[in-house]
């Protein structure tokens, strides 16, 4: 009897003919990936002293946090065959004295974190394995509103921005800076915004960690962020109310005349002040060690004024040539104007200048538009009962690079028309009051180079164009009118049923 050799491939159809389904994938024995547990460490974990099963009493702490700080390393990636055999003695030993290691230094660890929930020292630095260390954290942190504690929390993080260099800190953390700088009365009472903002920007800090120690305050204003002074004279503050007494010697302070200035109290000056040789004045002494200050030296607070006058004086400059009135002025002329202007903002429909009445001030508008309204009598009523009435009536505009009330002011005449503000306006204004610092000159000069506002319309000009504007609104009036009577009629009712919006 002969052998045939059969061709298994062929024999074995990938689909079941009569069940049409795919057989059970059988996989060989070498295809099935090794475990992951190293089960020579996890019996060394199992075999710790102090550690327990589930029906038998509970384990001690040590053991509990030695095969919790071990436990990670019986999962290992299986090596390869050639060299499983070689390392997994070598690993094993290594892993019995490093555990051996962590559970005779398990005690003292156990004692610290105990320690640590016990000062409730959040968040928490190490990993534990009690929830109770954790729990403080998912609750939100609630802050005292009581005055004492929002100082000491400002203070606080004035510390921690002050820290950074001038440059390194960012628009946030100067923005950050300033708010705080808001809730302290001597720069409410002192410094204007504007400059504060600026000011923000050029503070230092400064520690000192001698006591006793003198810290001279006629170069700057301090305050004090941390640790307590004594001030030596009087004042110790310069303010607008002080008189400056830099005489030498400075007359000093008499033991029980001394007060103590605390976080949050001030000593120095912000205006550089001329002293003598030898004086002393604003002087304070450190009576704690590692005193902390904020510094804002006089002369960058000089510096931050400059700036801010030239960069005003430049766009008050660049405002007046934006109209074309002043364009053809001298630049000498220009910056004597400019420096009469003051900036002033209203909200929409504020009456600047009424018809009628002297204008209170000359205006030049920086930003936003204003209505320009002129007065009109009409007839109102009904038929038989009809009187006479003054309306306004819009004849035109004012936007930006746009004045008002020159030849009002300069001439004490009433003006011609009333302006209304249509949108939020930024101004620059000069009070009469101020045009006497002109000299003679430039005033004829405003006098030729300005014209009365809106004074060129006629009477029936400003009729026609009140029953122009009365025309439309009641044609406006009639269109809706007949759109809600048609659409009532139907039974629409917008916002309702299927017209509702989803």
């Amino acid at each position: 009897m002969a052998l045939v050799k059969v061709d298994q491939s062929i024999s074995k159809p990938g689909w079941v003919s009569h069940f049409g389904k795919k057989p059970k994938d059988t996989h060989k024995l070498e295809d099935i990936p090794a475990p992951t547990i190293d089960y020579e460490k996890l019996k060394l974990l199992c075999g710790i002293e102090g550690l327990n099963g589930r029906e038998d009493e509970k384990s001690s702490d040590e053991a509990h946090e030695t095969f919790m700080t071990n436990y990670k390393d019986i999962f290992a990636k299986p090596p390869s065959k050639r060299i499983f055999h070689a390392q997994s003695k070598k690993s094993v030993e290594k892993f019995s004295s490093q555990m051996s290691i962590t559970h005779n230094a398990t005690g003292k660890k156990t004692d610290e974190l105990k320690a640590a929930r016990d000062k409730k020292n959040y968040p928490i630095d190490d990993i534990t394995h009690d929830i109770r260390d954790y729990l403080p954290l998912l609750h939100k942190e609630r802050k005292s509103e009581h005055p004492e504690a929002v100082r000491a929390d400002n203070l606080n993080t004035l510390r921690k921005l002050l820290r950074k260099l001038p440059f390194e800190r960012t628009a946030s953390d100067n923005d950050k800076m300033f708010s705080i700088f808001k809730t302290f009365r001597f720069f409410n009472d002192n410094v204007p915004d504007n400059i504060l903002k600026e000011l923000c920007v050029v503070a230092l800090f400064e520690q000192w960690k001698d006591t006793d120690f003198t810290v001279f305050g006629r170069n700057g204003l301090y305050m004090v962020l941390k640790g307590s002074v004594r001030p030596l004279t009087y004042p110790h503050l310069n303010t607008n109310d002080n008189i400056v007494d830099s005489r030498s010697p400075t007359p000093l302070l008499t033991e029980e005349s001394k007060d103590i200035l605390q976080p949050g109290d001030f000593f120095g000056t912000l205006d550089k002040i001329e002293r003598k040789p030898g004086s002393r004045i604003f002087s304070v002494e450190t009576q704690e060690p590692n005193c902390e200050f904020l510094k804002i030296l006089s002369t960058d607070y000089t510096k931050v004024i400059t700036q801010i006058d030239t960069r005003s004086n430049a766009e008050k400059k660049n405002l007046l040539l934006t109209c074309g009135r002043f364009q053809g002025w001298s630049d000498q002329t220009i910056v004597q104007v400019a420096k009469l202007i003051e900036w002033v903002s209203f909200p929409p429909n504020t009456i600047l200048v009424s018809e009628g009445y002297k204008a209170p001030y000359i205006g030049f508008i920086k930003s936003g538009e204003c209505h320009v309204l002129r007065q009109v009598e009409v007839m109102k009523g009904k038929s038989g009962h009809k009187e006479k009435k003054m309306k306004h009536v819009v004849m035109g505009r004012l936007t930006v690079s746009q004045s008002f009330g020159e030849i009002s002011v300069l001439k004490d005449e009433p003006i011609t028309c009333s302006i209304v503000t249509a949108t939020n306006v930024s101004l620059g204004i000069i009070k009469p009051e101020r045009i006497q610092e002109l000299d003679d000159v430039t005033i004829q000069l405003f006098t030729q180079s300005n014209e009365p506002t809106f004074n060129s319309f006629s009477k029936d000009e400003i009729q026609d164009e009140y029953m122009n504007q009365e025309l439309k609104q009641q044609w406006n009036e009639f269109k809706h009118s007949v759109v809600v009577d048609v659409i009532n009629s139907k039974g629409i009712r917008p916002g309702y049923g299927k017209w509702a919006k989803y």
